[in-house]
């Protein structure tokens, strides 16, 4: 068995999203990076109105527990664009190995989410690509 102290006990800090990977303000709290006991790792995003990741895909596909808020999630699709579902708290969303997509909040209320990925054979749990655009993120489908 291994114990990791939550961040608040450690005294880690809340994360500022990278705007390379965010658009908006978006706040990460790690949960576990992969290590030599799993390859499993997960952190709780909090993203502001508006905000959203960039596209991106995951070698091992991803899974996304919504925990508060409303916000999207919406794959590439076959001609390039997206249509953006509706997420809600106890949505469980599976996104496939590969398959490029993005999630964050709706225009005008928060959400938040926990994300869980399993990184590949090079230690690696997600390939980050564009910002998506003001038109796929307003793309309601």
């Amino acid at each position: 068995m291994k114990l990791t102290r939550s961040s608040a006990r450690t005294g880690t800090d809340t994360t500022p999203g990278p705007t390379d990977w965010f658009t908006g303000d978006v706040y990460l709290d790690g949960i576990r990076n992969p290590d030599d006991q799993s390859a499993v790792g997960c952190a709780h995003v909090r993203f502001t109105p508006g905000a959203r990741t960039a596209w991106h895909h995951h070698p091992k596909g991803q899974t996304l527990y919504v925990t508060d808020g409303i916000g999207y999630v919406a794959r590439r699709g076959e001609d390039g664009t997206s249509r953006p579902q509706e997420i809600r708290p106890g949505d469980v969303v599976y996104i496939d190995p590969g398959e490029e997509h993005w999630h964050g909040a709706t225009a005008g209320r928060f959400m938040a989410h926990v994300a869980i990925q399993e990184a590949d054979d090079q230690g690696e749990v997600v390939t980050w690509l564009e910002q998506v655009t003001d038109e796929d993120y307003a793309a309601q489908g």
